[in-house]
């Protein structure tokens, strides 16, 4: 088994220490959390008292039902919790009684780990980074939407307020809200380091400090659980969609990411340079530039991802570097040291976290095994580029849609070994049709443009 036991084995001592902590905090029930392969979490609620039993035997359940996973001859698949990931859920619990939680990797029939589990690929590019020497650490900015809802209780898109970047209350109607959701995460583990009102009217970022990658994963999956749930308590509905509103400003999940070596070093840094940057980061830069038409697929998964990714609205569309230009898709912020790092600025909250994170970093890694080169950093607004420009540059444009990303996504060898076979032939054809059903719709859009003019 995964966690190391069989089922005469004893408990290991962080797993007493989750049993003794259920005790005290008085614990009811708990959430076995995992992801499907689109990203949408899953859990299975067990009572309290059967919290020794998933720790030595696991759960089982049922993976035929979960998008993805195995078809229904194969349907056997068990829930190995990971003691690391205990957490009370705040907004479940009260003084008589309460909910906590337990993030699970997931173990075929024949006690293997599952290999179409998006946690486990991420586990596997993360010790291929091991063998490297090196450990990953990435620090997410996730944005997001505060809807009203109407009055049978359905989403609209309809703002929470009409407070702009860093508006303060009382133009920043969701500041509680905003308060409350930091709170609830803090009481679960979480280091906020800062949140504000985003550009867009009803659109905020919280931002929560960078930790290893798997860790950074969980936090995210969990992350999206609380603002929902926080924003459901307050009657308001919380959105990761990357564009819910056309012409303004889409929610990104721009993210911070640097090696550490074996020593506890900073691998991408070097006072001597330029931008502070090791010849280890201008590689790991390289591949991800190299790899970022395939990486779109996943670090944008949906065909809402290509409406953010457009010019004009702050996200990135060009593959190219800079240290002062937010129309590159990466940027190198003014951090030397053990701070040293870059921002990817292309992946939005929509993303599936283990997945997303195991592409960009798979595709690095590559990137310093290659030796790639990541080309010199543009100062230029790219925006303002014509094509003759952008060629004269060298500079890629990402996919314009779900299904260019796909395409590239499937012609990209590096990111099929990294996901393996299963996530990756079920992921595309998951995408696939997705983008099929898209393309057969008629959108508002075009009936109001076209059902009279013709």
């Amino acid at each position: 088994m995964t966690n190391g036991h069989s089922e005469t084995d004893g408990l290991t001592d962080r797993e007493q220490a989750v049993l003794d902590e259920i005790e005290a905090e008085g614990i009811d029930f708990l959430r076995l959390q995992f992801t499907d392969i689109l990203g949408t979490v899953k859990n299975v609620s067990i009572p309290a008292h059967q919290a020794e039993k998933a720790f030595t035997e696991g759960i089982y359940f049922d993976g035929s039902s979960i998008e993805g996973f195995v078809r229904i001859q194969e349907s056997d698949m068990r829930l190995d919790p990971d003691p690391d990931t205990f957490a009370v859920l705040p907004w479940r619990s009260n003084g008589e009684g309460g909910s906590a939680r337990l993030i699970c990797d997931v173990v075929d029939r024949e006690g293997n780990a599952f290999a179409g589990g998006p946690r486990q690929v991420l586990k596997n590019v993360l010790a291929r980074a091991e063998e490297m020497g090196y450990s990953v650490s990435i620090g997410p900015e996730p944005e997001f939407f505060l809807f009203e809802k109407d009055e049978e209780g359905n989403a609209t898109t309809d703002a929470h307020d009409n407070g702009g970047y860093f508006d303060l209350a009382p133009k920043d109607l969701a500041s509680d809200i905003r308060r409350e959701i930091i709170f609830t995460l803090e009481e679960m583990g979480f280091e906020i380091e800062a949140s504000h009102h985003e550009v867009a009217r009803g659109q905020h970022e919280i931002n929560f400090k960078y930790d290893d990658a798997l860790t950074t994963a969980d936090n995210i999956a969990t992350f999206r659980s609380v603002v929902r749930a926080v924003a459901e308590q307050n009657d308001v509905h919380a959105t990761f969609m990357p564009k819910p509103i056309g012409e303004i400003n889409g929610s990104g999940m721009h993210s911070h990411i640097s090696l550490f070596d074996e020593d506890g070093e900073n691998a991408f840094a070097d006072d001597d340079d330029e931008f502070n940057l090791s010849e280890t980061a201008y590689q790991f830069m390289g591949g991800v530039l190299e790899h970022a038409p395939a990486f779109t697929a996943v670090t944008n998964p949906t065909v809402n991802s290509y409406k953010r990714l457009v010019p004009g609205y702050e996200a990135p569309v060009y593959i190219a570097w800079s240290d002062v230009n937010r129309s590159a898709l990466i940027r190198v912020p003014d951090a030397a040291g053990v701070s040293a790092r870059f921002e990817i600025r292309s992946p939005d909250p929509s993303c599936n976290p283990y997945l997303a994170l195991a592409a960009v970093i798979a595709s690095g890694l590559d990137g310093i095994e290659t030796g790639a080169d990541p080309g010199d950093a543009v100062r230029e607004d790219i925006y303002e580029f014509d094509d003759e420009k952008r060629a004269e540059y060298g500079i890629e444009t990402l996919p314009g849609n779900l299904g260019e990303a796909i395409t590239a996504l499937e012609a990209d060898s590096v990111l099929q070994e990294a996901l393996g076979p299963h996530v990756s032939e079920k992921f595309a054809e998951a995408k696939r049709q997705e983008f099929s059903e898209y393309k057969a719709s008629v959108s508002e859009w075009e009936t109001d443009r076209y059902l009279e003019k013709f």
